[in-house]
């Protein structure tokens, strides 16, 4: 009974930090803390489900032009309320200050959207809403409604695992009060059995976007630890929102030359 108890209590922390679905809320403490990142994948396979919903809605009912996409694109937004986007603006604006470390994590804190982070986010919307319309394999697109799965799982990974840059903030918190060992073990067996599923819809665009995320992977550790000392939540938001456009791009660039073979 304590296990589903603290299971049930584990969804209901990640569902309520990284998403905006309704969940019922309890006084949080240390305890609940513990294994909630195990979770946090399965905000992803929410987001996967609906846009999945949505793709074959729109083939069902023959809605093609700028609504299809534009929506698509949206709904990671709706899901999460921008959490992982935040991070992603605001590592933006940190890497293009060009400062040394110390100010790139005041930036980091600091409330204001800069110039670079708006820049960003929009080429980064641009690219991904125009990559996301050219997918019309639907294996490929359940390749990527996974991909949302697969980023989270290595950004658990990377909160267990990579050193943080301070000892203070969200991060910190997640890290020390989490069963660290058996979160990143559970982690590394929801990805393998992740990938595994994947595999089974489409060998090719599987290894496309497995690969692509994986150096995106190795590019964060390198870059957290080089520009900043190590990670933080941002930077973590920052690889979430960076994995999955990687997802959409190779995924979109493969099923164009396949189609371009066939």
């Amino acid at each position: 009974m304590k296990v589903i108890k603290t299971i049930f209590k584990s969804i209901d922390v990640a569902f309520s930090i990284y998403s905006k679905i309704p969940m019922p809320r309890f006084e949080w403490d240390s305890e609940d803390m513990k294994y909630h990142m195990c979770f946090f994948p399965w905000v992803g396979a929410v987001i996967g489900m609906i846009l999945y919903l949505w793709n074959r809605f729109c083939v069902w009912n023959e809605i093609e032009g700028i609504l299809y996409p534009l929506m698509a694109a949206s709904i990671p937004l709706l899901v999460t309320g921008g959490f992982h986007l935040d991070g992603y603006m605001d590592t933006m604006d940190a890497l293009h200050s060009y400062q040394k470390k110390e100010k790139k994590l005041e930036i980091l804190k600091d409330p204001h959207i800069g110039a670079f982070s708006v820049i960003m986010a929009a080429v980064y919307g641009l690219m991904y809403t125009g990559f996301l319309s050219e997918i019309r394999d639907v294996k490929a697109f359940g390749i990527i409604c996974c991909s949302f799965f697969v980023s989270r799982c290595l950004s658990g990974i990377s909160v267990m695992t990579f050193q943080a840059a301070k000892k203070n903030g969200m991060l910190n918190v997640f890290s020390t009060t989490a069963e660290k060992r058996i979160v990143t073990i559970f982690l590394v067996f929801e990805l393998i059995a992740a990938i595994a599923f994947m595999f089974f819809i489409s060998p090719l665009y599987t290894l496309v976007a497995v690969l692509f995320e994986f150096l995106v992977f190795l590019y964060y550790k390198h870059m957290s630890i080089k520009q900043f000392g190590g990670i933080t939540g941002d930077m973590a938001g920052f690889f979430v929102c960076v994995a999955e456009l990687a997802a959409v791009m190779s995924v979109s660039l493969a099923a164009i030359i396949s189609a371009g073979r066939s």
